[in-house]
């Protein structure tokens, strides 16, 4: 399954599994495409059923599931994809462990680390912090114009990450990202259905 980035929603912590479920379903029928499961504190055995539970939801709806960090998890419930950041286990160890369908993203904030990530393989990078962000504590915010000079540099898609909101999108579209990825704007909202529509319509003008 080739990967579309346009709307790539990332999951909050530490929603109870129906609230998960329901509000990943619903934003996946406004239109999101692909679906980064993110568990920073769960445990092993909370993380796998959470995972198992959303590959088979998305799997109904053709959607692609990334998960985050954990390779081990990945591979026990069949995801399509591993996300991992720079302090995270090396990406060609990454990439040596996982099958080739299996499709390696990696978080990058500078330009080195883009080049770096498509030399040794990874089939996308997540550029951010955009803007200011609650979803992520120790996200420190690009300098202007950084994240264009990152896309521009590589030939792998590049999905923009951070705090981005809908009025944001059409600065954004300028710019040469294959999508962006979207925690709180879609997983907080009240309708999440409706939110996932509006960023969807927004990214496809």
């Amino acid at each position: 399954m080739k990967p579309d980035y346009t709307l790539y929603l990332v999951t909050e912590e530490s929603m109870p599994l129906d609230q998960l479920l329901r509000t990943v379903e619903e934003a996946v029928k406004g239109g999101v495409t692909i679906v980064q499961l993110r568990e920073k504190n769960a445990s092993g055995k909370s993380f796998f059923e959470k995972a198992k539970s959303m590959k088979t939801l998305l799997s109904a709806y053709h959607v692609p599931l990334i998960i985050n960090d954990r390779v081990d998890v990945a591979l026990a419930v069949g995801a399509d994809g591993i996300h991992i950041g720079q302090s995270d286990l090396p990406l060609a160890a990454v990439r040596n462990i996982v099958p080739s369908s299996m499709f390696v993203g990696i978080s990058v904030s500078t330009i080195n680390e883009a080049k770096e990530a498509e030399k040794i393989g990874a089939d996308y990078i997540g550029v951010g912090a955009v803007f200011p962000t609650h979803s992520k504590v120790d996200a420190e915010v690009l300098p202007a114009g950084m994240l264009a000079e990152i896309t521009n540099a590589v030939s792998i898609p590049a999905v923009a990450i951070g705090g981005i909101k809908l009025d944001h999108i059409s600065k954004l579209r300028e710019m040469n990202i294959a999508g962006v990825a979207i925690v709180s704007g879609i997983m907080k909202a009240n309708d999440p259905y409706n939110a996932a529509s509006s960023y969807r319509k927004e990214m496809e003008i």
